[in-house]
């Protein structure tokens, strides 16, 4: 790893202020638990993208979600999204409030529960499972996203940002081949410290050499082709759509919902989702944490009115994944 720091310093010699992003909150996890940071030029910045599902979860859809619990309509869905503060409420507290609201760790586990509905979240990674949840009939609030529609707005709007880090988990599913539109480095790469500095070192040659290539330097997970069966599992269930991402608005086909209108909560409950309004706290600046603009503590809230125990935004919610959280176990 020594030789490839040395080679990091001598590269970021010869370029000027170069930002790049690790997209996928696992990364930001490696590079926040070791101190990678620390060990850069200075004129090497790593910042974190919205690759944390939980975080880029919109603001209307968690209310919508919360609405269906109120009205009576049971849920299952994942722990972490449990404690994302809604409009006027989380779904934790609706469920102290009497809600029928169930955590589960799988979507298999959800599968006990087939009179629920199941609040999936994820990119491709954990498409599949909602998938298969599909498949057996469930019905599905899906907010389940593609990552390439908004790494692309932050390449064409961002000039800072010279180059990604690709996540390793996405591309075990997606292959590497979508990530080639993108005409920017990029590096797909593993978890451990020693792949990200690795990855690194790559990504600022091609940035130094003006070469918009895409480096699969996790070959052992990920394929070019990526995982034919569960691409095709998600292509036979769901279809693309509008969605809706925190910090980022409305982004064209970025979203997938269940391709059979009889499974989608959305529109079977359509009555009850009507005119549901939504709105942000004011104070909270998560959606500029995830479009790489600001770090953590530039929020006036981090680590005073929004920690762990009680976070404000999506972002101090995951633990492993969420940027302002990551931050404040690590370097608070």
């Amino acid at each position: 790893m020594t030789d490839y720091i040395s080679m990091i310093r001598k590269l970021a010699a010869d370029l000027p202020y170069t930002k790049i992003m690790e997209v996928c909150g696992g990364h930001t996890h490696t590079i926040m638990k070791y101190g990678l940071h620390d060990i850069l030029p200075e004129n090497v910045k790593l910042v974190a993208g919205p690759g944390c599902p939980v975080c880029v979860t919109s603001q209307h859809d968690i209310d919508c979600v919360i609405e269906l619990a109120k009205n009576g309509i049971p849920i299952t869905t994942y722990g972490d999204m449990l404690h994302v503060p809604g409009t006027k409420m989380s779904l934790d507290d609706a469920r102290s409030r009497g809600a029928n609201i169930r955590m589960v760790l799988s979507a298999t586990e959800a599968l006990d529960y087939p009179d629920h509905v199941f609040f999936g979240i994820g990119f491709e990674t954990t498409t599949p499972m909602t998938a298969f949840l599909l498949k057996k009939g469930l019905t599905v609030y899906s907010t389940h996203k593609v990552m390439p529609p908004p790494m692309r707005i932050l390449a064409e709007s961002d000039s800072e940002i010279r180059g990604f880090i690709d996540p390793g988990h996405v591309s075990a599913i997606t292959g590497t081949a979508l990530w080639e539109s993108l005409d920017v480095p990029q590096v797909v790469c593993g978890f451990k410290p020693e792949q990200m500095i690795r990855a690194i070192c790559k990504l600022l040659t091609l940035i130094k050499e003006k070469d918009p290539s895409v480096i699969n330097d996790y070959p052992e997970v990920v394929r070019p082709e990526g995982n034919t069966k569960a691409l095709q599992l998600i292509e036979d269930t769901m279809k693309p759509v509008d969605a809706d991402w925190r910090g980022f608005g409305s982004i064209p086909d970025s979203g997938l919902d269940p391709l059979d209108d009889d499974l989608n909560a959305k529109l079977v409950y359509q009555d009850l989702l009507s005119g549901i309004e939504s709105r942000e706290n004011p104070g909270c600046r998560c959606s500029e944490v995830i479009r790489g603009l600001i770090e953590p503590d530039n929020c006036p809230l981090f680590g005073k009115a929004c920690t762990p125990d009680s976070p404000q935004g999506a972002c101090m919610v995951s633990q492993n994944e969420a940027a302002c959280a990551i931050y404040y176990r690590y370097r608070r």
